[in-house]
């Protein structure tokens, strides 16, 4: 696979959400690499200007603006994005919900079944995860449908089609999906594509922190390796968003989930470290989440099954039942 670049040959207004750290920063450094305005969010100012230092010294074409917002508050998000009106006469290209607020309550929950987690559990998953990135679709649709132009992409996972940690996550990854699906009925006679996209095993920050947690079994430690050695990293979708951008055929792909690998197949692009992720559609993938992992390794790449029996895989697996404590209502 080759190095495929995109580099914009148009002026592209991006609003990147969730991006001081991880897929958000990640996309965000691609787009400014390949050109882009991009406005990025968080509730820390501090680690956004990190994150727009660090496109500067990379000295590419385009520029970070790093926006504090908090996603949680309606009134912060839509002066957000009339402040994105007013500096940019009305353009936006291009919104990625990435927002998510819930890391550490599913690591503190995982363990527990739903009606043993606190009441507030919903709102601290789904209120910026899910319900804000609907409130920022409705904010960034107005801006685009007025050009007849756009790209809108929540950034969703497996988890909207298989059980992942707790009952609320997949509920709101689902709903990403289904937003993506309904919404693009609406815009579509605005020439404004809406579409799901799931990174596969993405190499974040906190990725990379368990894998020196000194907890670890050897079993759980050699999975995490494993899915490691063959993960992406958090600017693989920042290249895959860059392409839907530059997309002529997205109106095509509006409505849909994408999964990242398939992008980078379709447009021939390696990662950022030359390598090429492996696919979660891959034979050699599902072998290895199987714990299958000296077997995998005589599999090729290139053995991969369908986008459809992938996602009917998915619904119908029981194999990733998770270990849930006793309640404490039983």
């Amino acid at each position: 696979m080759s190095h495929s670049k995109c580099h914009f040959k148009e002026s592209k207004v991006c609003l990147i959400t969730g991006a001081s750290r991880g897929i958000g920063r990640g996309i965000a450094l691609q787009l400014v690499t390949n050109g882009a305005t991009c406005y990025i969010t968080g509730r820390n100012i501090e680690k956004l200007v990190m994150v727009q230092k660090e496109g500067q010294n990379r000295c590419v074409p385009g520029i970070c603006i790093p926006v504090e917002c908090d996603h949680s508050n309606d009134e912060s998000v839509a002066k957000l994005f009339a402040r994105i009106s007013a500096e940019q006469a009305g353009q936006l290209d291009l919104l990625v919900n990435n927002a998510y607020s819930a890391v550490q309550f599913l690591l503190n929950n995982h363990d527990k079944p739903f009606w043993d987690q606190t009441l507030e559990g919903w709102d601290t998953v789904n209120k910026v995860g899910f319900r804000n990135n609907y409130l920022c679709a409705v904010h960034a649709s107005r801006m685009m449908i007025k050009r007849r132009h756009g790209l809108i992409v929540n950034i969703s996972s497996v988890g909207g089609k298989m059980y992942f940690q707790i009952p609320a996550y997949g509920i709101g990854k689902a709903g990403l999906d289904r937003m993506a699906k309904d919404c693009a009925v609406d815009l579509t006679k605005y020439n404004v594509a809406f579409v799901s996209l799931w990174p596969g095993i993405v190499k974040t920050e906190l990725f990379e922190e368990s894998l020196y947690d000194s907890s670890l079994t050897q079993k759980r430690a050699t999975q995490l390796n494993w899915f490691y050695s063959v993960g992406e990293s958090t600017e693989y979708s920042g290249k895959c968003i860059a392409h839907l951008l530059l997309d002529k055929d997205i109106m095509k792909k509006s409505g849909q989930i994408l999964l990242s690998t398939d992008i980078g197949l379709e447009n021939d692009f390696n990662d950022v470290n030359g390598q090429d992720p492996l696919s979660c559609r891959s034979l050699k993938f599902l072998l290895g989440v199987a714990g299958m992992y000296n077997l995998s390794n005589y599999v090729p790449r290139c053995l991969r099954i369908s986008k459809s029996m992938f996602m009917r895989s998915l619904t119908s697996s029981t194999a990733n039942t998770p270990f849930k404590l006793e309640s404490e209502y039983a």
